[in-house]
């Protein structure tokens, strides 16, 4: 998979221009209301959920759309489900030994078992990227399949952190190890290490992505995450997505974006075309 050819395919998506179709307003509603907006600091408190999650909410008031979902840590799924419960956003939790994934299996577990008793919708978890690399590839399958198990209803989201992988042909893996074993989701990127969302892993999970579907009929999600803050960024992606897999997954249930910045800037291009 050269990355020469990936780079060709991406400049040609994201040269096109919106169309009566699918405009530039369309786009920019659409991220909003993908976005899934984050909060995970050390130092939050539940002062600061309240916050975000009454920013999640304050984007209807002015005719927007809300985010899909706000994602936080486990401690504080309870409090957000609370402030969220009379919305269609979804609470989302990040478990299994975050951001790192240095855990034993029963630790991991033990996490996505606690967030979903405490109300979470969605599990976001980290792949096991040292075992993948030393080439581990059955055991990192069978993690992700024991921690799907443990999600039970809610919708689990892998994050491979693409950063660490380095390569398109592990990234390729990676996404193929995380679908085969029960992912709803694959997505990119913690956000805490310095290599965040790139558009060339993104194309490389959708084509991914793509194949399991043309031999499965299964959808799956997808959800760049990390260092996307600006609207122009996040449009870029929506040009590769509906590129790359089309109208069946411009929408929340199949496309959303980790961050915690974009919300905001979203907003004011939309209230600058308004």
């Amino acid at each position: 998979m050269e990355r020469e050819l990936l780079s060709q395919r991406i400049a040609e998506m994201v040269s096109a221009d919106f169309d009566s179709n699918f405009t530039r307003t369309d786009a920019l509603r659409l991220v909003l209301g993908c976005i899934d907006l984050t909060t995970l600091e050390g130092s939050n408190t539940k002062h600061d959920i309240e916050l975000l999650c009454n920013r999640a909410t304050g984007f209807a008031q002015q005719g927007m759309p809300t985010p899909a979902a706000v994602c936080v840590y486990p401690v504080f799924v309870s409090t957000a489900k609370q402030l969220l419960a009379n919305t269609d956003i979804k609470v989302a939790s990040v478990a299994a030994g975050f951001p790192a994934g240095q855990l034993p299996i029963n630790l991991k577990r033990a996490e996505v078992e606690y967030a979903v008793e405490q109300g979470a919708d969605e599990i976001d978890i980290v792949i096991s990227r040292g075992k993948l690399l030393e080439g581990l590839d059955v055991e990192v399958g069978q993690e992700v399949a024991t921690l799907k198990q443990a999600a039970k209803t809610a919708r689990l989201k892998v994050i491979l952190e693409t950063g660490e992988l380095k390569t398109p042909e592990l990234i390729e893996k990676a996404s193929k190890i995380a679908i085969a074993s029960g992912a709803d989701f694959i997505k990119t990127s913690t956000g805490k290490i310095a290599a965040n969302a790139t558009l060339e892993a993104f194309l490389v999970m959708l084509d991914c992505i793509k194949e399991h579907y043309a031999a499965t009929k299964r959808r799956i999600g997808i959800k760049p995450a990390g260092g996307i803050s600006s609207a122009a960024d996040a449009l870029n992606y929506v040009k590769v997505l509906r590129t790359v897999l089309g109208e069946a997954w411009m929408n929340k249930t199949y496309f959303r974006i980790g961050a915690s910045r974009l919300a905001n800037d979203v907003a004011m291009q939309l209230s600058n075309n308004g």
